[in-house]
């Protein structure tokens, strides 16, 4: 069955940041056979001073399957209490795909351009049977961590940070390899025309697809007579 992990620890100058946190999260449900994780997607929330961070504000999303929903979630909280930076607020939330309400994804649109409270991330979790837990400081954490969920359930926010066989893809392809090597469902020119199986393509040392209409999208362009993978800072852009 497919569930949503939402993970926010961005507010300590120590910390590695949510993504280093969650990458190594995916490897330990993996390796225990707990999970088979699908892809792990950032997204950008709003910046504000009155909202904790480090810098950017950002929180990710784990997409899995599993049929041991309890251990996933003890495993988790176990791994974030062990492994996040001290003195940080980490929210963790759990969402069966199919239960996510339109109430979460407008809670994660809304987390983007407002100042949400803890409360508000509460009752929006609670209507849509989404556990959640601050694991530390004063559980604010919940709310990115919410806001991931309804992002990455939309289908149209954040870039991947993993996905499988991802950072092994590194040269030139054809489109078809790079269905084939790594977990991406579309390569498309940004007016979204997508290239042929045979159309070859240069993703460099790695890329970063982005999230839309719910799937993995690697964007592509057209120079030197021939076709690149946007770079990392263009694709940072297009994902604010």
């Amino acid at each position: 069955m497919r569930y949503l992990i939402g993970v926010d620890d961005t507010d300590s100058l120590d910390s590695r940041g949510t993504g280093n946190l969650v990458r190594p999260l995916a490897e330990w449900l993996q390796t225990d056979r707990l999970a088979e994780p699908h892809g792990i997607t950032r997204h950008q929330l709003l910046v504000d001073s009155d909202i904790p961070c480090t810098s950017h504000n950002s929180s990710a999303c784990m997409s899995i399957d599993t049929e041991n929903v309890e251990a996933v979630w003890e495993t988790a909280r176990d791994f974030l209490v062990l492994e996040s930076a001290a003195g940080s607020d980490v929210g963790l939330c759990l969402g069966r795909w199919d239960t996510i309400s339109q109430e979460v994804v407008a809670f994660g649109r809304r987390a983007k351009a407002e100042v949400l409270t803890l409360q508000e991330a509460e009752q929006a979790a609670s209507k849509s049977h989404i556990r959640v837990a601050g694991l530390k400081g004063n559980g604010g954490g919940i709310i990115g961590a919410l806001a991931a969920i309804g992002l990455h359930r939309d289908g149209n926010d954040g870039r991947f940070l993993w996905l499988p066989g991802l950072r092994e893809l590194q040269g030139t392809y054809s489109v078809a390899q790079i269905y084939d090597k790594a977990q991406i469902d579309r390569v498309c020119s940004l007016d979204g025309a997508e290239l042929s199986v045979d159309a070859l393509v240069n993703v460099g040392q790695g890329v970063s697809p982005l999230l839309r209409g719910g799937l993995a999208t690697l964007f592509v362009e057209e120079k030197k007579h021939g076709w690149y993978a946007l770079d990392r800072d263009r694709v940072k852009s297009l994902s604010k």
